[in-house]
């Protein structure tokens, strides 16, 4: 029997597929990544905001048609959409064989066996329960991988379902995180890329005190990992020990995601965000001053229940004079279930899509402001792979996230595999992309 699958959403939600992959494949099943080739499917779904839930159900009802149009013959859901809807999901969407929720991804051998014996299955275990971790198969290159250093949320930002759809924040215990980094190097792992919901919050439930710089410390003793990347962290918890380590541990890139989501007092207390504008402006100053060239990505929430005209403005002010290296602008998704959703003063659709534009608009001149100052630097990429259109290679430097950020394209006299390391001289900027030339020692 072969099994086809589809992810969505978030890296964290990436790796529950690996998780499940794996499992899939110890108990004898066979995977293709060719959806009419599939006895059955499994898409692991998000749910975080309105576009997300579209997108979950769209591809629910795409692969839906090989059931009545061609040989496939169940469909599994897992993921967030299954854990939030989970009362309604068989109803609604009647094409569905099984479901399981954030916390039953390890039933999904049993959930395949049963809809292969034509029954209909549904586990929904407590998502504080799940076990964390475990073998996965990498759905990543090769030379890329995350890794998951906690779950779940206490955050609880009015705007957010995670909470109730991830459970409350538990961190992977320091040896289970470090034993699965050696793994990953073991598998030929060149850059890797630390995620949790919060993870700058790590190790406060297990031992009492932030531990995220401990984390980076263990890792880097452990492994020969080039890059280690840090993703989702909140400006409240950025210690000066993290500030530290990142500056002093040649193996952590210089290079930090931290979502600030608005800058004015009355905003960031409407959404329960922790700390106000000056917070986050120390934080980034102090980041700043230890590193001088640290990489700074961010994303912001327009058009949040309440925003006046006034607050958006001093937004675009604050990412003029902030001038951050990278950020993500996203209208506000009403979403059921969370505070925000009852609150009063609800802004117009249309107003929220012009703000997060304009927004958008205003990062873009900062990126244009920014960018040209690296043409005559060199900097080492991370090669992914060759165009053959444009004859060139591509890649990303420490300054670029994967999937989210832009790519360094660059030609070089001869080629280049995949996973390895050159430096690249940047000739030119193109939007968001850089482009130079291989600098390639001579023999």
């Amino acid at each position: 029997m072969k099994i086809g699958f589809v992810s969505l959403g978030c890296p964290k939600n990436q790796l529950d597929t690996e998780v499940m992959l794996h499992e899939l494949l110890a108990a004898g099943f066979e995977v293709t990544p060719e959806e009419t080739e599939a006895d059955i499917i499994i898409i692991n779904t998000c749910a975080f905001i309105e576009s997300a839930k579209k997108e979950s159900i769209d591809n629910i009802l795409d692969i839906a048609w090989l059931k009545e149009n061609h040989t496939l013959k169940g469909i599994v859901v897992t993921g967030c959409l299954a854990e939030r809807y989970r009362d309604q999901l068989f109803e609604e969407l009647p094409e569905i064989d099984a479901a399981l929720g954030v916390g039953s991804i390890h039933a999904i051998v049993e959930a395949v066996k049963a809809v292969a014996a034509g029954k209909r299955f549904s586990e929904y275990a407590p998502a504080d329960e799940v076990r964390l971790g475990g073998d996965r198969v990498l759905t990543t290159p090769e030379y890329t991988a995350y890794l998951k250093i906690a779950e779940g949320c206490d955050n609880r930002c009015a705007y957010c379902a995670i909470p109730d759809i991830r459970g409350k924040f538990r961190s992977r215990p320091m040896e289970d995180v470090v034993a699965e980094a050696k793994e990953m190097e073991a598998l030929g792992v060149k850059e890797l890329v630390l995620v949790a919901q919060d993870t700058s919050r790590y190790g406060l439930d297990l031992y009492g005190e932030y531990k995220l710089a401990a984390l980076l410390r263990a890792i880097t003793d452990a492994t020969d990992i080039p890059w280690v990347r840090l993703l989702y962290c909140y400006p409240d918890k950025i210690t000066d020990e993290l500030i530290a380590e990142i500056r002093d541990n040649p193996q952590v890139v210089k290079y930090i995601d931290l979502p600030v989501q608005h800058a004015t007092d009355h905003m960031l207390k409407a959404m329960n965000r922790h700390g106000d504008r000056a917070m986050i402006e120390d934080t980034i100053a102090r980041l700043r001053a230890a590193i001088p060239d640290i990489i700074i990505r961010t994303t912001f929430i327009v058009g949040f229940p309440g925003e006046t005209e006034e607050d958006f403005l001093s937004l675009c002010e604050f990412v003029r004079a902030t001038k951050f290296d990278r950020a993500g602008v996203f209208p506000y998704s009403r979403e059921e279930d969370t505070p925000a959703y009852d609150f009063p003063d609800q802004i117009d659709e249309q107003l929220k899509l012009d703000r997060a534009d304009i927004l958008m608009r205003e990062q873009q001149a900062v990126v244009d402001e920014l960018m040209p100052k690296r043409v005559g630097t060199t900097v080492l990429v991370l090669v992914e792979d060759f165009d053959p259109v444009s004859e060139a290679h591509y890649g990303r430097s420490a300054a670029d996230a994967p999937e989210i950020d832009g790519k360094i394209f660059f030609l070089s006299p001869v080629r280049i595999a995949p996973g390895s390391f050159v430096d690249v001289e940047i000739t030119e900027v193109q939007d968001y992309d850089l482009v130079g030339r291989a600098i390639i020692p001579k023999a």
